[in-house]
């Protein structure tokens, strides 16, 4: 690796939705090997986002995408499980051959840094001014949109492949329908009002 600073992007996807992990991932780009058309993951396409993710595993010096559980965000609040997915993120960095890889200074998307021994810089806005960081989101995002797509085949009756847990009307009128399943996050005000509703 070269001698320059390894400067590592972190961003978090699925802070909003009722439902499902919260997913962050840590990235280190490679100046020799730069990825055209890094951008916020939600101002890309889905099928971009998933070339640009492919294209990121392949040519990052290093990677990693981590996660926060359900039960980790209704324990600990969204913000909290959400540093705690990034700092995990962060910690399993590897390079191409499989060998941990400890960043130099983290650029993190947002207001908060995980607490971490490492100098770390919270930029809003991040992922789109810095592409470290826009390639995290790209890798959190669509680890999430897969993860979302597997809840989607065990909970049919959600229909979270469309709507990726988010509060939409239809998610709202599937949850007043179905009941709270068990990947909802209760401590979010939709589904708690449910709870307490039923």
């Amino acid at each position: 690796m070269s001698s320059s600073l390894l400067v590592c992007g972190v961003d978090e996807a699925g802070r909003g939705p009722l439902a499902g992990a919260v997913y962050a991932a840590a990235v280190i780009l490679n100046p020799q090997s730069p990825i055209h058309g890094l951008a916020d993951s939600k101002t890309l396409s889905a099928s971009r986002r998933e070339s640009l993710a492919l294209q990121i595993k392949q040519h990052a010096l290093a990677w990693a995408i981590a996660s926060s559980s359900v039960e980790e965000i209704d324990e600990i609040n969204i913000l909290q499980a959400s540093l705690l997915a990034m700092k995990r993120a962060v910690e399993q960095l590897k390079d191409i051959q499989g060998g941990l890889v400890v960043p130099q200074q983290l650029l993190v998307d947002g207001l908060h840094c995980p607490r971490m021994n490492i100098p770390a810089r919270a930029i809003v806005k991040g992922d789109s001014k810095e592409p470290a960081i826009a390639a995290a989101s790209i890798l959190a995002k669509t680890a999430r949109d897969e993860e979302m797509r597997a809840l989607d085949l065990l909970h049919p009756e959600y229909d979270f492949a469309k709507h990726k847990g988010y509060p939409t009307k239809e998610h709202m009128l599937r949850l007043q329908q179905h009941g709270v399943s068990a990947i909802h996050r209760r401590s979010y005000g939709p589904v708690r009002k449910l709870l307490l509703a039923g």
